[in-house]
C-alpha cells in the first residue's frame, strides 16, 4: 500500500536508510502558525548517525492555534529524545518501559485521543507527530533526536530525507558532517526538488576522511516565483556514500572505551551457488503480481553464472518442480527456464509446506549424489503473497517442519508480496534458517524490488565467518559469527574494552572459501584511535558506546523471534535494560510526551513493528482549521511542513541532485502534422537538422548510436505496427550507468543498484562526468560538458510514444556509428532536385537517401511541440 501522497512518495531505497522530517500546522488564517526557523544538525561518525531536528514556530493569529510537529524517520532508527519549549518552560518526553506507559496510553485511547504518536508510513519510514496549542504571539520550539547505524547494501550507505516545508522559512538550514576514518571513496546525492537557485545554497567541502554539507537557502531561493509565496522546496533528498576498503580484516576503530569492527574485504571471488526459487502461483498472485514476478525472475535467471546450479518450484494447491534435479546455469538451461517462467499462471490455493519440503529434498538429493560443486553455497528463495491455505496450514507447524528439514545446512530467504501475507510468519521462517525476510511493496517497481533483494544475496563471498579477539582485552561483544558474507554488504561487530586493555587491540576474522580456509588479521593502536575521535567538533562524542547498545538491542530483538519462551524472556530483559539505559524508543519502551496544563496530557510514542498485515494509513498532511476558542472545525487549511535532513556529504566528483523545470503550455500543432521518429541536428552543415522516420527494419532491436570515444551507446526496440519505440536504452562507460526507458517509466542502474522513476517526475542528478535532469513535461536529459546530450521524452502529442533527441552533436567523435550515428560522419548533400527544390539526396556510409522538405512537429523542448520545416529522411 502506498503512503498518502501528501506524506511521502518514497523511492527506495536505501541501502543506508534515510531521515525525513515534516512539520505540519493547522491554522485559522494563512501562515497563522509560522515556521520561522528549521534546522537539522546531523553527525555521521563511522556509519552511526546522530540527528537533531529543531523547529521554531510562532502563532501570528489573534486566537489560540494548534501547531503539529510531524517528522518521518527511518524504521531502523531509534528516537532518543523529544522536547518542547513553550513560554520558556521545557516539556520533555520521558522514555519508560512499555507496561509503565500503558495506563496513560489506554486512558488516552479511551478518551478518544490520538495516543499513538508513531505510525508506519512507507517502505522505510515511520512518522512521529505531536500537537500543541499555542497562544497568540506564543512561540514553541520542537526538538527531536534520533540515532541509527547506517547499513551497507549493494555497496552503499544511504540516507533519505523528505523535504516539505510547505511554506517559506526565514531560517532554513541543514548541516551534515560525515567522518569515516577509512576514507570516503565516493559520495552522491539525489533530489526531486533542487533548482539552479537552490543549488547555489548548497555548499560541500570534503577531504579524505570527512565531509560537510550545508544547505541554507534564502527566502527568494525557496520561492517558486516572485508572484507566488509558495516554496519550491518539496520532495526527496537522498545521499549515498561508501568508504575505502582493502583485502584485509577491515577497520577496527576505538572510541571512549568501546570498539567497532567493520568487515567487508575487497577482491574476493564469488562462491558458486545452488539456488532454488520457490514461487507462489496461487490465485491471489493473479494479474500484476504474477507479471512482475515473471519479469523479475527472467532478469534474475539472466544474472546466474555458468558455475551456479538452480531449479524452480511453483506452488498453488500443489507444488511442482521445473526439473527433476538442480541443473547448471548454462545458456541453454537459463533460456529454457525463462520460457518456463513466461508460462506461469496464477490459480488455486497456497501450499507453502509441501513446496518448501520439496525444495529442501531437491538440495539434499543433489548433495547426496554429489551433483553440486565442492564448497558451493545453497540458498532457498521463497516468494509468497498470502497465508497457507492448503495442506499444512498451521504456521508454527510449517516453521517446525522446514527448520527440521533444513537442519542448519542451507539459508532461506523469504519475500512477502504485499500486505495479505503474514510477515511475522515469514520473518521467523527466515531467521530460523539463517536468512532474512523482506516485504515487497505492491507498486510499479515491484519487479525491481525483487531483483534488488536477489542482488543482495546473489554473490556469496565467504561462509562460516568468525571474529576473534583476545579474551583479556574485550567483553560484551555483539554477534561474532555469521553464516554468509555477501558482496556489497558489511559485517559489524562491536564491544567494550576491558579496564586493563592492551596498547594494541588485535582481531582475527576467519572464513571459508570454496577450496580453502582464509584468515584476516587486523590490529589497532588504542591510544591513537581514542585520540582521533576525541577532539573534532564534527563528531558526536561517545557515539561508539551508543552504536554498541543500538546494535546489541537490534540483535537481541531479532534473536527473540526464534527463541524459546524461556530464552525470549531473558533476551527481552536484556534488550529492555539497554533501551532504558540509553533512552531508546524501541518495541519494548514508550515515550510519554508531556504538555502544559489543560492540554492532552497522555500522548505516547511507541515503536511500530513490521509484522502488521495491514499498514497504517499514516497521518494526512492536510489537517482542518481548528479554533480552540469556539471549538469549531473550519474548512481545510494550508498544511505547513518543516524539513528534516540527514547527514551527508557530497563529493564534488560524484554529486547527484534532482531538479524540476516548469514548462509553459503552448497550443498543440495541427493534428495532421506528425512528429518524426528522431530529429538530428547536423553541426557544420548547411542543413541544420534532419527529421528521420523509421519505416522498415529487418530486426526490432536497433543500434541507434555508438561512440566508443564518448563511451556511449544507445539501443532501442522499435515497434513497426505502433510506429514507436518499445524501449530505449542509453549506456555510459564512464560513469558506469545505464538508463532504460519505456512508455511507463525510467529505470536507472548503477552497478547492481536500480531505481525507477515515473515519467514527468522532476529530477536533477549530477555525478562525475554526467548530469541527468527530468522536467514535468517528461523530458529526460543526459548531458556533460564534453559529451553529446542525449534526450529521452515521454511524448503525448501526435505519434504518441517514446522519443529520442540529440544536442551538442558537434561533440561526436570520428568513430560514431549506428543507424543514426552514420549521419554524423562524412555526410554528402546533393543539390536540390531540378524540378522540385523541396527534394534532394544525401549520401553517408555508402547509402543514398532521398530527403524531402516537410512540416514536422519539433518535440525537443517537450510537449506539445512546435511546428518546424526540416529535411525528412526515411530509413
Amino acid at each position: 500500500m502506498k503512503p498518502p501522497a501528501s506524506v511521502c512518495n518514497c523511492a527506495i531505497l536505501l541501502v543506508l536508510l534515510p531521515l525525513l522530517a515534516v512539520l505540519q500546522t493547522t491554522h485559522a488564517q494563512k501562515n497563522a502558525i509560522d515556521i520561522y526557523s528549521l534546522t537539522v544538525d546531523s553527525k555521521v561518525s563511522s556509519r552511526f548517525a546522530h540527528t537533531v531536528i529543531t523547529s521554531r514556530v510562532v502563532n501570528k493569529a489573534d486566537s489560540m492555534q494548534e501547531a503539529t510537529f510531524q517528522i518521518e524517520l527511518p524504521k531502523k532508527a531509534f528516537i532518543t529524545n523529544f522536547s518542547m519549549i513553550i513560554d520558556g518552560v521545557t516539556y520533555p518526553g520521558n522514555i519508560k518501559e512499555k507496561d509503565a506507559a500503558q495506563e496513560q496510553y489506554s486512558a488516552a485511547v479511551a478518551r478518544g485521543e490520538s495516543a499513538g504518536l508513531v505510525k508506519a508510513t512507507g517502505r522505510k519510514m515511520e512518522q512521529f507527530q505531536v500537537s500543541v496549542s499555542v497562544a497568540p504571539a506564543g512561540k514553541v520550539t520542537f526538538e527531536l533526536v534520533y540515532e541509527e547505524l547506517l547499513k551497507r547494501r549493494l555497496g552503499v550507505y544511504e540516507l533519505l530525507l523528505k523535504v516539505q516545508p510547505r511554506q517559506l522559512v526565514k531560517h532554513l538550514q541543514m548541516d551534515i558532517h560525515v567522518f569515516e576514518p577509512q576514507g570516503i571513496s565516493f559520495l552522491e546525492t539525489e533530489s526531486t526538488f533542487m533548482t539552479n537557485e537552490l543549488a547555489e545554497a548548497l555548499t560541500v567541502s570534503q577531504n579524505q576522511t570527512k565531509a560537510h554539507i550545508r544547505f541554507k537557502p534564502t527566502l527568494s531561493q525557496q520561492q517558486k516565483s516572485a508572484e507566488q509565496e509558495d516554496t519550491v522546496v518539496d520532495g526527496d533528498f537522498i545521499v549515498r556514500y561508501d568508504v575505502n576498503r582493502t583485502l584485509s580484516g577491515g577497520s577496527l576503530q576505538i572510541e571512549n572505551g568501546y570498539f567497532v569492527h567493520y568487515f567487508a574485504p575487497e577482491s574476493l571471488s564469488m562462491i558458486p551457488k545452488n539456488v532454488i526459487f520457490v514461487i507462489d502461483t496461487s490465485g491471489s498472485m493473479m494479474g500484476r503480481k504474477i507479471q512482475q514476478t515473471q519479469e523479475a525472475l527472467i532478469k534474475i535467471l539472466e544474472d546466474l553464472r555458468p558455475e551456479d546450479h538452480f531449479n524452480l518450484i511453483t506452488f498453488s494447491r500443489e507444488a511442482t518442480q521445473w526439473k527433476p534435479s538442480l541443473v547448471p546455469a548454462s545458456t541453454q538451461n537459463v533460456e529454457e527456464a525463462k520460457k518456463y517462467a513466461n508460462t506461469l499462471k496464477a490459480h488455486g490455493g497456497t501450499n507453502i509446506n509441501d513446496a518448501m519440503l520439496m525444495a529442501v529434498q531437491l538440495l539434499e538429493t543433489a548433495a547426496r549424489e554429489e551433483q553440486l560443486p565442492s564448497g558451493s553455497v545453497s540458498l532457498l528463495l521463497l516468494l509468497t503473497d498470502g497465508d497457507p491455505t492448503v495442506g499444512e496450514t498451521n504456521p508454527s507447524k510449517i516453521q517446525k517442519n522446514v527448520q527440521e528439514a533444513i537442519g542448519g545446512q542451507y539459508s532461506l530467504f523469504c519475500l512477502g508480496f504485499g500486505f495479505d501475507v503474514s510477515y511475522a510468519f515469514l520473518e521467523k521462517l527466515a531467521l530460523d534458517n539463517g536468512g532474512l525476510a523482506r516485504r515487497i511493496y505492491e507498486d510499479s517497481d515491484s519487479a525491481l524490488q525483487l531483483q534488488d533483494f536477489y542482488q543482495e544475496v546473489a554473490n556469496p563471498l565467504l561462509t562460516a565467518v568468525t571474529f576473534e579477539y583476545p579474551n583479556n582485552a574485550v567483553e560484551e561483544v555483539t554477534q561474532d559469527n555469521f553464516r554468509l558474507f555477501f558482496k556489497g554488504s558489511e559485517m559489524v561487530v562491536a564491544g567494550k574494552l576491558q579496564a586493563q586493555s592492551p596498547e594494541v587491540l588485535s582481531a582475527q576474522v576467519s572464513g571459508k572459501l570454496p577450496t580453502e580456509n582464509i584468515t584476516f588479521q587486523v590490529e589497532s593502536q588504542v591510544a591513537e584511535q581514542e585520540e582521533e575521535f576525541r577532539k573534532p567538533k564534527y563528531i558526536f562524542h561517545g557515539f561508539m558506546e551508543r552504536l554498541w547498545a543500538y546494535l546489541t538491542i537490534h540483535q537481541l530483538l531479532e534473536r527473540m523471534v526464534s527463541a524459546s519462551d524461556a530464552d525470549k524472556n531473558v533476551l527481552e530483559k536484556q534488550a529492555l535494560g539497554l533501551s532504558l539505559n540509553y533512552s531508546f524508543v524501541t518495541p519494548l519502551t514508550s515515550m510519554v510526551v508531556t504538555k502544559p496544563e489543560g492540554q492532552e496530557q497522555s500522548q505516547v510514542a511507541e515503536k511500530p513493528v513490521e509484522s502488521e498485515k495491514v499498514p497504517s494509513a499514516g497521518v494526512s498532511m492536510h489537517a482542518q482549521r481548528y479554533d480552540l476558542n469556539n471549538k469549531r472545525a473550519g474548512p481545510p487549511g494550508l498544511s505547513l511542513s518543516g524539513i528534516n535532513h540527514h547527514p551527508f556529504y557530497l563529493d564534488h566528483r560524484d554529486l547527484i541532485l534532482m531538479r524540476g523545470i516548469e514548462t509553459s503550455p503552448t497550443a498543440p500543432p495541427p493534428a495532421s502534422i506528425q512528429a518524426p521518429t528522431v530529429i538530428l541536428p547536423l553541426p557544420g552543415q548547411s542543413v541544420d537538422q534532419v527529421c528521420v522516420d523509421i519505416k522498415r527494419t529487418p530486426e526490432p532491436l536497433l543500434l541507434l548510436l555508438s561512440d566508443p570515444d564518448q563511451g556511449l551507446e544507445v539501443t532501442g526496440e522499435y515497434n513497426m505496427q505502433k510506429a514507436q519505440f518499445s524501449w530505449i536504452k542509453v549506456t555510459f562507460k564512464n560513469p558506469q550507468l545505464q538508463v532504460r526507458v519505456s512508455p511507463e517509466h525510467v529505470v536507472v542502474t548503477r552497478g547492481r543498484r536500480s531505481s525507477e522513476y515515473k515519467w514527468k517526475e522532476t529530477l536533477f542528478v549530477v555525478m562525475p562526468g554526467l548530469t541527468m535532469t527530468m522536467d514535468k513535461a517528461g523530458l529526460l536529459l543526459l548531458s556533460s560538458p564534453d559529451k553529446v546530450t542525449i534526450g529521452l521524452l515521454s511524448w503525448d502529442g501526435p505519434g504518441q510514444g517514446l522519443r529520442l533527441l540529440l544536442r551538442d552533436t558537434d561533440r561526436f567523435s570520428s568513430r560514431v556509428d549506428g543507424i543514426l550515428g552514420r549521419f554524423y560522419q562524412g555526410v554528402l548533400w546533393g543539390p536540390p532536385d531540378a524540378t522540385d527544390d523541396s527534394k534532394r539526396t544525401l549520401r553517408t556510409h555508402g547509402f543514398d537517401y532521398s530527403a524531402t522538405r516537410e512540416l514536422k512537429v519539433d518535440y525537443q523542448e517537450g510537449t506539445p511541440g512546435t511546428e518546424i520545416s526540416c529535411w525528412c529522411v526515411e530509413l
